[in-house]
């Protein structure tokens, strides 16, 4: 998908100047609480032949909440230790069953994030991958207020300060820093993604170009793959069980399934 002109240094001023778009997007995402709304999945139909539509499936019934996906993720993404692209929280079911909710970017089909950016830094490609031009972001912060999923960060101190424990243990470093007063988020590691387009491979089935956290996660509850293939292991996890996507009552229809635990939420 190719990008919309940036807007010019005038353009940007003159946005930021009015002062009001944040307050005004976070009115609507900012105060709601993150919690998993049930809902009946659709899987994308194959309406691009020959364009992959990657998505996500996380068992909330298997994970562990053990953090290593995160370490992973760290690690390859080359991302200090206080800054995560994958969140893991503790919650509970009704019954009051523990379970551990992981929270990567969710690459939503309808991201309100590429909407609020003035200079089109950050952008959704054809394979469905919300990805940031880091050369282009200006650090406004305007995609950090409009994403409902609190799945964006920002680089406030310069990044090669920050502290890398996971280095080389879950990972070497697969991309370069970013620099300070950038946004930056999880990107379904895309790098490996165009790797794969690159040379003829498969995430989700070929280790090399399946992203990191899925890779890493001992108990076998991350699984990476194309919507558009009905034979690939998302689109068979997704029809065989029940799940649910995070706040899809807002339209932003993401990339990121969750098998529901056994008993449900």
């Amino acid at each position: 998908m190719s990008k919309t002109p940036p807007l010019s240094r005038r353009d940007v001023l003159t946005i930021l100047g009015a002062g009001g778009l944040a307050a005004l997007v976070g009115k609507g995402f900012v105060d709601s609480p993150l919690f998993p709304v049930q809902a009946e999945p659709e899987v994308s139909p194959p309406d691009r032949v020959g364009t992959p539509a990657w998505a996500m499936v996380i068992s909330l019934e298997t994970c562990t909440g053990c953090e290593q996906c995160t370490w992973a993720c760290q690690a390859t993404k080359n991302t200090p230790d206080h800054i995560n692209w994958n969140v893991i929280t503790h919650e509970y079911t009704s019954a009051g069953r523990e379970y551990h909710l992981s929270r990567p970017c969710l690459h939503c089909e309808n991201p309100p994030c590429t909407d609020v950016c003035p200079v089109s830094a950050t952008y959704r490609r054809d394979d469905g991958l919300v990805v940031i031009d880091y050369d282009l972001c200006i650090g406004c912060r305007y995609c950090m207020v409009a994403c409902p999923y609190g799945a964006r960060s920002i680089n406030w101190s310069d990044p090669v300060h920050g502290e890398r424990s996971h280095i080389p243990e879950w990972g070497d470093p697969e991309v370069e820093m970013r620099p300070r007063g950038v946004v930056e988020k999880c990107t379904f590691c895309v790098e490996r993604v165009d790797q794969a387009a690159a040379e003829g491979l498969t995430p989700g089935e070929d280790l090399e170009v399946t992203p990191a956290c899925v890779n890493a996660c001992p108990a076998e509850a991350r699984f990476f793959g194309d919507l558009h293939d009905p034979d690939s292991t998302v689109v068979q996890l997704i029809q065989e069980n029940a799940t649910i996507r995070l706040r899809e009552e807002l339209g932003t229809n993401p990339r990121v399934y969750f098998i529901l635990p056994e008993g449900g939420l």
